[in-house]
């Protein structure tokens, strides 16, 4: 099982959310030989989005192994795999896809370390492409998140650029608890960003503020996040400041620089492709609400998916929160 160098051990690349996947799984895997790579073509493809491009070339079939397509039994060799010291990465080819593996992520991932009363690590982390935008069918464009942040157990994480895609992945790999790892599938290939492959890495289970902002706050994850940018941008042409927060992370929640920038706004609007309802905004608007009360100047609003099932291709736009209905809300909590 050999590896092949990356040949980035410093500077920096101009480079898309894919690629900034695949080298930050390769990093992981050199410095790690039990770190493993499985999933539905992830081998000879390289992946349906090809995340995995080229590294079944090069570390070997052993260490990059095409499955089944059987998403439990993925899981339950995964499970197997941990408890015998390896560090599986597996990869859900579509967000759709995760529920033939549900029982085994939450009945079974999720506890084995407090059952175990720790003795047992549970070193795996689940790659989902999650989200819409990209005109695909049926089941292949959920936003299963809050199912996942619901189990005790399980950290939940979701990068939303290159930056963080490579070092996330590597951060999620050497984590000892299992890792449900959320990649805005949209982004993979749409924008380039500078990544200083050098760079120290801020920590995984941490949010962080994007855009300084002093009217209203704005909290995203995943595709959301590049929304919630532009929207910053259209509303400084009309004099509205707005901070963007990168949550990052979703179980755990780390509301400390929402809370920090809520204090000095006064208001918040949280927003993510999921359905509003019990959708991870319930909580950071609760949560807000409790810890900032005295602050908001106006209640904490939730922009979503409508509660209806994911719509068909050619009307997803119509379902997607875009810049408009992001700004609405925006108009909206300043009015209040």
């Amino acid at each position: 099982m050999s590896s092949a160098s990356t040949g980035t051990a410093g500077g920096s690349s101009r480079i898309t959310l894919a690629k900034a996947l695949n080298l930050g799984l390769r990093r992981a895997m050199e410095a790690d030989d039990k770190v493993l790579v499985m999933g539905e073509d992830v081998g000879r493809l390289g992946g349906v989005f090809r995340i995995t491009d080229g590294l079944q070339k090069d570390f070997g079939e052993d260490r990059v192994i095409d499955t089944p397509l059987a998403e439990s039994g993925i899981l339950g060799t995964a499970v197997g795999l941990a408890m015998r010291g390896y560090r599986p990465v597996v990869e859900i080819q579509f967000d759709g896809f995760v529920y033939p593996a549900y029982d085994q992520i939450v009945s079974q991932v999720a506890k084995m370390r407090a059952r175990t009363n720790g003795r047992t690590a549970m070193p795996l982390v689940i790659r989902i492409p999650f989200g819409g935008g990209i005109g695909a069918v049926e089941h292949h464009s959920e936003s299963p998140e809050a199912q996942f942040v619901h189990t005790p157990g399980l950290k939940v994480v979701a990068c939303s650029n290159p930056v963080d895609g490579f070092t996330m992945i590597q951060q999620a790999v050497a984590c000892d608890d299992p890792v449900v790892f959320l990649e805005p599938k949209r982004q993979y290939h749409s924008d380039k960003a500078e990544v200083d492959l050098a760079a120290p890495a801020h920590p995984l289970f941490a949010s962080r503020v994007l855009r300084r902002g002093t009217d209203v706050t704005v909290a995203a994850y995943g595709p959301t996040v590049r929304t919630a940018m532009r929207a910053a941008e259209a509303a400084a042409v009309e004099g509205t400041s707005i901070e963007v927060v990168d949550l990052r992370t979703l179980s755990p929640l780390d509301l400390g620089p929402v809370a920090e920038s809520v204090r000095r706004t006064g208001r918040l609007v949280v927003v993510h492709e999921a359905h509003v309802t019990l959708g991870v905004g319930t909580e950071v608007a609760a949560r807000i609400t409790e810890e900032c009360f005295y602050s908001l100047e106006a209640p904490v609003l939730r922009v979503g998916g409508f509660d209806v099932p994911y719509p068909a291709a050619r009307i997803e736009e119509a379902f997607l929160p875009d810049l408009d209905r992001l700004l609405d809300a925006v108009d909206r909590s300043l009015a209040f």
